[in-house]
């Protein structure tokens, strides 16, 4: 059984929301600077757009969580290959992917799931 959850319903939402005025724009586009510097620097290009501003060119940002990870908790994760890595490490890891818009600061956690030992597959 593969742990994973999928928030593309609330995306859906907030978009909708903030196109019909219920939410302003800095309502929707918050991101923390470290969750930008990540999208800038480490972050996965996509060729989806912004639900906010149109651009093309949405970055994914992986976290991953643990009490195992100790002092690297909540750290972002470079590719693939490192959560692969990881997950070989450790019993149980929770990860998180956000979508991260570098122009306007549009944010959102698009999935979370788990990896390690315990949980591979």
């Amino acid at each position: 059984m593969r742990r994973e959850i999928d928030y593309s319903l609330a995306r859906r939402s907030i978009v909708r929301d903030y196109r019909s005025g219920a939410l302003s724009r800095l309502d929707v586009c918050d991101a923390h600077p470290e969750l930008m510097r990540a999208a800038r620097n480490m972050g996965r290009e996509s060729h989806e757009t912004c639900p906010v501003c149109g651009v093309e060119g949405l970055r994914y940002v992986s976290y991953v969580y643990g009490d195992a990870l100790k002092v690297g908790n909540g750290r972002a994760i470079a590719n693939a290959t490192e959560l692969r890595k990881l997950g070989r490490a450790y019993d149980e890891l929770k990860c998180y992917d956000v979508e991260v818009c570098v122009d306007c600061s549009w944010n959102f956690m698009v999935r979370s799931f788990m990896v390690g030992r315990r949980v591979a597959g």
